[in-house]
């Protein structure tokens, strides 16, 4: 999805710059706020999305009180709020992309598929391997989530949104379980570093070849 943005705002249309800041604007308020406002969009009967779709003539949920929404609704406000971030990282990686690339392609006559494939990808596979090591780390933590967690659902209903920082910061300062917590949080540290590694393995550190 960042990638997706950054092609459309790199491009020369009128108010580009507009949409940008729209897109980064999440990105520069507190996740503390975005989760306030998410959690009254999302309220049980009177929140938006609910008046929404009562007025489309389909049932509200409760989004954030069911175990069957809550996760899905604070991936998809994280996701949401990521877009922004990964629209700026690709789009400096485009950027940074030579025009004459570009140029050589048109008159070869590559088409727009072909200059996609052949030009923009490989060309941004520094940003993508960024991209994907820091997506990476903050699923398997749920790091980028816990401030939304936190204000939205407190991880619950029925602990469903807990996850693993969120577990932890449950055990060591909500039940004092901070020996739990602490082996917890080691483990975490561990499986984030091979991930890392293996990461770092598969793509030489990041360092490409281009074709």
């Amino acid at each position: 999805s960042g990638l997706g943005l950054a092609l459309l705002v790199k491009q020369k249309v009128p108010l580009v710059g507009l949409f940008r800041s729209m897109f980064f604007v999440p990105n520069v308020i507190s996740l503390v706020v975005i989760g306030l406002v998410w959690q009254v969009l999302l309220i049980d009967k009177i929140g938006f999305l609910n008046r929404v779709l009562e007025m489309a003539g389909f049932p509200g949920h409760s989004w954030l009180g069911d175990p069957r929404f809550a996760l899905g609704s604070i991936l998809l406000v994280t996701i949401w709020f990521l877009m922004g971030y990964y629209m700026i990282l690709f789009l400096a990686g485009l950027q940074e992309i030579p025009q004459e690339y570009y140029d050589a392609a048109r008159i070869d006559g590559a088409g727009a598929w072909a200059t996609f494939t052949r030009i923009t990808l490989p060309m941004l596979q520094p940003t993508s391997f960024f991209v994907l090591l820091v997506s990476t780390v903050s699923a398997v933590a749920g790091s980028q989530g816990f401030d939304l967690i936190y204000v939205m659902t407190k991880g619950g209903p029925a602990n469903s949104t807990s996850l693993v920082i969120f577990y932890i910061y449950q055990q060591a300062f909500q039940f004092n379980n901070y020996g739990y917590a602490a082996a917890m949080a080691s483990v975490l540290v561990l499986i984030l570093l091979v991930i890392t590694i293996i990461l770092f393995i598969a793509t030489k550190g990041g360092r490409f070849h281009y074709a």
